[in-house]
Order: C-alpha cells, then sequence, then structure tokens
C-alpha cells in the first residue's frame, strides 16, 4: 500500500441531538462508488442514484448472445489505490476480488515483427534487444528510469492532491526539488520526446500509445504522459470475472458501509435552494433533498445544461477544452488462429513508415476515421502468462479503433464505418492473425451510442484532451462554485483512468467532508487520512 494513503479512523459515535448528513451521489461509476464508500463509513447517510441498469459506469459489461464481455477498461493498473481504498473501509481488497499479475503487459506486431512488453524489466530489456539491437535495449533502459522519475515527481503533488495551478504545483513538490519538475519536460510533447529516447520508429510508436490512454495523441499530449509507460511496467493486474467484478467489489464494499445504491434512477436535475445544491428531482419527478449532492458524470453535462439551468455556471468560465479520443468497439465470440496467438493485451500497429502513425491522429483530428487504423485487441479469455494456452473452441474479443468524438450533429456515417471496420480486419491479417466471428454478430459501438450512454460527453470517453502542457491543470476541481455541488469521476482531476477514478472520489469525499464540517450544524465528521474536523 502506499504510505501517504493511511486508513481513515473509525467512525464517530453518533451524537444525541444532531442530525446525520446526507449526501446523494448521481451516477455509480469507479469515482462515485469510492467516494460513497469512503463517506458512509464516516456515518454519513449517503445514497447512489444510477441511471443505468447496473453499477460501474465504464466497467460494465455487454451482451453478444449468451455471452458476457467488458464493455470498457481491460486491465488494472495502481493496484495501490485500491489496497488502500479498501484497507480505510476495514476490508481486504485482495479478499473481495480474485486478481492475477500479468506477466506479459502487452504483445505488439507490426506486421511480421512482435514484441512482447514484459513485467520483468530484464526479460523486456531482452526482447527489445532482438527486435531493435543491443543500443535500442540500452535507451530502454533509460526512458524506464526516466518514467519513474516522472512518476515520482507527480505522484503525491499532482496525482494524489486537489487539483494544483503551476505555482501550487511547484510549491508541494518544494523548491530544492524544482529541478526534478523541470525534468519531467512538460513542455515538451510525448512524441518529440520519445525521440529522445528510442530511434526505433516502432518504439516510438509503441510507448506513444500511452497518450491514448488519456484520450489523446501523442503528437499533442505532454511528455509527462510517460508515466503511464512506469505505471504499466510497475504491475499489471486481471481479475477473475474480467473489470466488472471490480465494479461489483466496489458496489459491495459501498453498501456494507450502509450506501443505497438505487440503479435505474435517472437525475433530471440538481435542486437549488438559498445559494446551495440541496438535493435532486428524479426523472420519475420525485425529489430528494440532502445536504451535499456529488455529480458522478461527465462534467460537461453541467455546462450543458443537462442537470437544469441552476447549475449550469457551475464550473464558472471554464475554458472550453479539447475533446478526448472516442472509439469504434467490437465485441464479439470467435475462432482465432494464424501465425501467432494473443496474449490479453494486444495491440496490433500500422507499419512506421511514411508517417502513417502521424496521418492515422491527424485524420481524427479533422473528424475522420484513420484509413489504416491502430487495433486493440483484448481477448478477454486468455490471461497474461508468457506460455498461456488458448482456449478450447471460441473465445470472447474485444477490438478497438480509436475515432474521433462526436462533431456537432455529424456523426460518422455508416459507410465510413464499414469501410474502417474492413481496414481493421485487414490490419489484423496482415499481422498474421485471423479472426472468425462465431455465434451472435459482434456488438459495434460507435461515438454516438457512446455519447447517448454518458450524457454530456459527445462521445468523449476520457474527459478533455491532454493537449499541452496547461491541459492538467484546466480539468475541473472537485469542488465547483456552487456550494454544496461536488464533483468526481475521470473528466475531473486528476484525470480519465480507473485508478484516477477512484483517486477523484477519493479527494472528493475529503472535499465534501470538510464542507459539511464547515458549513453544517449537523454532527461533527473524520476527514480520510487521520485527520479529523469539529
Amino acid at each position: 500500500m502506499n504510505p501517504s494513503m493511511q486508513p481513515s479512523p473509525r467512525r464517530l459515535p453518533h451524537l444525541p441531538g444532531t442530525r446525520t448528513p446526507q449526501v446523494l451521489v448521481i451516477g455509480a461509476g469507479v469515482g462515485g462508488l469510492c467516494a460513497a464508500a469512503l463517506l458512509a463509513h464516516q456515518g454519513l447517510s449517503v445514497r447512489v442514484l444510477e441511471q443505468a441498469a447496473q453499477p460501474g459506469g465504464k466497467l460494465g459489461r455487454i451482451a453478444v448472445g449468451p455471452l458476457q464481455l467488458d464493455a470498457g477498461p481491460t486491465v488494472l493498473t495502481m493496484r495501490w489505490v485500491f489496497d488502500a481504498l479498501f484497507d480505510a473501509l476495514g476490508l481486504r481488497f485482495d479478499a473481495c476480488v480474485a486478481l492475477r499479475r500479468c506477466e506479459v503487459l502487452a504483445r505488439h506486431t507490426w506486421g511480421d515483427d512482435r514484441l512482447d512488453l514484459l513485467a520483468d524489466l530484464e526479460a523486456s530489456v531482452d526482447a527489445i534487444g532482438r527486435l531493435s539491437g543491443a543500443a535500442e535495449a540500452a535507451r530502454y533502459r533509460g526512458f524506464c528510469v526516466r518514467s519513474a522519475a516522472v512518476f515520482r515527481t507527480l505522484d503525491r503533488p499532482f496525482l494524489q492532491g486537489s487539483r494544483p495551478n503551476p505555482l501550487s504545483l511547484a510549491a508541494r513538490v518544494g523548491w530544492r526539488h524544482l529541478p526534478e519538475l523541470a525534468a519531467i519536460s512538460p513542455f515538451r510533447s510525448l512524441w518529440n520526446e520519445l525521440g529522445r529516447h528510442f530511434h526505433d520508429p516502432r518504439l516510438r510508436q509503441l510507448f506513444g500509445r500511452y497518450a491514448t490512454y488519456c484520450g489523446s495523441s501523442p503528437f499533442e499530449a505532454p511528455a509527462t504522459l510517460m508515466l503511464v509507460a512506469h505505471v504499466e511496467r510497475e504491475s499489471v493486474w486481471q481479475l477473475d470475472g474480467g473489470m466488472h467484478a471490480l465494479a461489483l467489489a466496489l458496489d459491495r464494499a459501498a453498501r456494507w458501509q450502509g450506501v443505497q445504491v438505487d440503479c435505474g434512477q435517472a437525475v433530471a436535475e440538481v435542486l437549488v435552494e438559498r445559494g446551495r445544491a440541496r438535493g435532486v428531482r428524479l426523472a420519475s419527478g420525485e425529489r430528494l433533498m440532502a445536504d451535499a449532492v456529488l455529480f458522478n458524470g461527465d462534467a460537461r453535462a453541467l455546462q450543458q445544461g443537462l442537470l437544469g439551468a441552476d447549475v449550469q455556471a457551475a464550473l464558472g468560465r471554464a475554458p472550453a477544452l479539447p475533446q478526448s479520443l472516442s472509439a469504434l468497439t467490437w465485441h464479439l465470440e470467435a475462432d482465432i488462429g494464424g501465425r501467432w496467438q494473443p496474449s490479453h493485451h494486444n495491440v496490433v500497429f500500422s507499419p512506421p513508415e511514411n508517417e502513417g502513425y502521424r496521418r492515422e491522429f491527424d485524420a481524427i483530428a479533422a473528424g475522420r476515421l484513420p484509413e489504416v487504423p491502430t487495433v486493440y485487441l483484448c481477448a478477454q479469455d486468455r490471461d497474461g502468462r508468457r506460455d498461456s494456452a488458448a482456449p478450447n473452441g471460441p473465445e470472447r474479443l474485444m477490438c478497438l479503433v480509436n475515432a474521433p468524438a462526436q462533431l456537432g450533429n455529424r456523426p460518422l456515417g455508416e459507410q465510413e464505418i464499414s469501410a474502417c471496420e474492413q481496414a481493421m480486419w485487414q490490419q489484423l491479417a496482415r499481422s498474421g492473425l485471423t479472426v472468425r466471428p462465431t455465434g451472435a454478430p459482434p456488438r459495434l459501438t460507435r461515438p454516438t451510442d457512446f455519447a447517448q450512454r454518458y450524457p454530456g460527453s459527445l462521445g468523449a470517453l476520457y474527459g478533455p484532451s491532454s493537449r499541452g502542457w496547461r491541459a492538467s491543470f484546466q480539468r475541473p476541481a472537485h469542488t465547483t462554485r456552487l456550494p454544496g455541488l461536488f464533483l468526481a469521476g475521470g473528466t475531473v482531476h486528476p484525470g480519465p483512468g480507473v485508478p484516477m477514478a477512484a483517486l477523484s472520489g477519493r479527494l472528493a469525499a475529503t472535499q465534501i467532508l470538510a464542507d459539511l464540517a464547515s458549513t453544517s450544524r449537523s454532527r461533527p465528521v473524520a476527514m480520510p487520512g487521520g485527520m479529523s474536523t469539529p
């Protein structure tokens, strides 16, 4: 467990003559469930309202005939975030989910060339040496040292802290460590910085793809996203039952703390009284009152007026930030054959010649689908062992191609999507992999489907894009200009991704407890991390 995240103190006893604070959480995604569990553990009365039929947000499931597949994220990193969370709740994470550490972080192909990145550093160095030569293997060692330093510099002051500005980040890092802050190359693009580490364009492609984990182009994302490479190399985990098992574990943990989780309950409006958020109106017309409201959805839904005119200005004059990437995803059952066997986590790249990777992101920036896409393939029935055997018979797959988010009212055309699908199958075939769908037809999810599933997102899956150095400081904070209204989730600080959403929930819970302690005549509350506020 990360030592900076200590278990919360026990609940304070109920005091005679005081009222238990009430909190409503809109959205049962990772951030909302984490915040709800922490708040309830401190003795608050918490109710979660989720419009979908199941909890989990992007950790939901998709049915393909009789099969159930993970709809979104496919592996877990930064496990310590959840170890600390469950510890704070008086539980053990590894007792609530079944985890397996992956030996193969990801399998990558370029035509006939293949490279496994492995959890064992020396094994990865050897693999890169066989692909690209001894000099490039040595440069990879240096890159690992550099990405680890970036993570150490930003972990506590940025990822685990309330949203900073450049000056407050420098103050948190400390003046003695300012050279380390400057060394993370915040003003250079990830792509340019990778060019200083790798001469083989295939490795530049491979590590540039980490920008897409944040829904961004490697040609525009800041070099600080090198920290993602360290996070993944530190450990990648699979869960029995898939990533949806994490959503179910968070849901159970919240309920064990006394949280009421209601699915199928859409919120139509946040209610404001005397200048403070005081509750919500459900789509059914029912009004629910509370001392605080936490919105765990796309923050842009507030700006778009989807939760009522009274909260439309809650983010203030926030800049109009560029949207992150969306995707086309295909969920299917298939037989796999060919010259290589997939691992759990696979990336099939286009050949690096003739600026093909740049053209892919140029097309997306222009609102088009790439002609030769990079394909992510998750073989959901395979584990991350190096000697993993193929399943007997058909297996569950998810294929993903990066796509532009919805541009105004112009959705992607079906002919364009069909052409991209054919290009995807051709890309897999060129790599030597044959995929033969069986059973029910593949389930295609488009940016317009994501836009409908996640109101306010316009199909963007990661909130604002990480474009340039300012982007990290422009995501919404957990507090808003409207007292009593708070934010959590992947569209706010510290950013997208399952562990980041969990950190946002922890930070939001801290802000809510501090607010209720300072403004309410209700019972005192305890702050996560060992600090009590009367």
